[in-house]
């Protein structure tokens, strides 16, 4: 693996790979036998505000002894029309490794290629592997992992985390629901190249609901979407409630990235009843991603 630009990308073994080191990372947190990032610098470009990426990535860097230098699009030529390719090809030559939080997907890919450095996709639009990854282990913690579990998104059927958790689903082979409105369901452009018989599409969240093991959700308006009221007011049945929730297995677990909107997608009494869960994959953000950097090492 040389570069972390999606779960599409992935393989069934190197996500069980990483979720293992992952796993290795956190309990071995602070006692850590090695710099594996040592002397290295890595570059962190985001063009979209955020908290848990950016900590969890600043901090899993220097804990692995490497240095983070965090690059806003005011901070650097991208933000005066600097073509991406020209600014990989710089920094190609000056950093070991390079994170990217943006909009276009193809701008990661780029990255990647002009640059010839390892490069994490942070976030973009089509996809969030960090995220979906982190997912995955807290799914893994707290219920013993995906085998014979039904996973549920509730919300927006095409969005970034979407796409990322059918792609799991596809590599890994576990049940998912997908309920979202008519209008914002996947394209069946995407679902033929997906082709996963397991991913099951629905306008019915209780239907989608019905059995889960994991009940999972995030904002109904992406960054760079905010405003758009027509949307939202598309997803009002399709909220994570007590209601909804009396559909899942007896023992399930409610999901949600981060942040929340409590009263849109979920709301404050079923966040709160499940915030330990919520908030240990906020966690695990920072030991997923220290597992990817130190995937990319070991490829250098």
């Amino acid at each position: 693996m040389n570069n972390l630009l999606s779960i599409e990308e992935l393989t069934a073994k190197e996500i069980t790979s990483l979720l293992e080191s992952a796993e290795f990372l956190k309990a071995q947190r602070g006692r850590h036998l090695g710099e594996p990032l040592a002397g290295q610098t890595w570059a962190m470009i985001f063009t979209k505000s955020s908290t848990r990426t950016r900590v969890s990535f600043e901090v899993g860097i220097r804990e692995l002894g490497g240095f983070p230098m965090f690059l806003s699009k005011n901070d650097i030529q991208l933000g005066r029309g600097e073509p991406i390719k020209d600014t990989a090809r710089v920094l190609g030559r000056m950093v070991h490794g390079c994170i990217i939080r943006t909009f276009a997907q193809q701008d990661v890919v780029d990255f990647a290629n002009y640059s010839g450095i390892p490069t994490i996709n942070a976030l973009t639009d089509d996809e969030h592997p960090c995220q979906i990854l982190a997912d995955l282990l807290t799914v893994k913690e707290t219920l013993g992992g995906w085998d014979g579990k039904k996973i549920a998104f509730i919300g927006d059927g095409f969005s970034n985390m979407t796409i990322s958790w059918m792609w799991a689903a596809k590599h890994l082979g576990f049940e998912l629901a997908v309920a979202a409105p008519a209008a914002y369901q996947p394209p069946a452009e995407f679902l033929a190249k997906l082709d996963a018989p397991n991913v099951t599409l629905t306008t019915d969240p209780a239907v989608a609901a019905q059995g889960a093991h994991v009940i999972n959700t995030d904002v109904w308006l992406s960054m760079g979407q905010e405003g758009q009221q027509e949307k939202e007011a598309a997803f009002g049945p399709f909220q994570v409630n007590a209601a909804l929730l009396a559909n899942a297995a007896p023992d399930h677990i409610v999901l949600h990235c981060l942040p929340a909107y409590r009263g849109k997608e979920i709301t404050e009494e079923v966040l709160e009843k499940h915030a330990d869960v919520i908030f240990r994959e906020a966690e695990n953000r920072l030991h997923a991603q220290k597992a990817i950097l130190v995937a990319l090492a070991k490829s250098r």
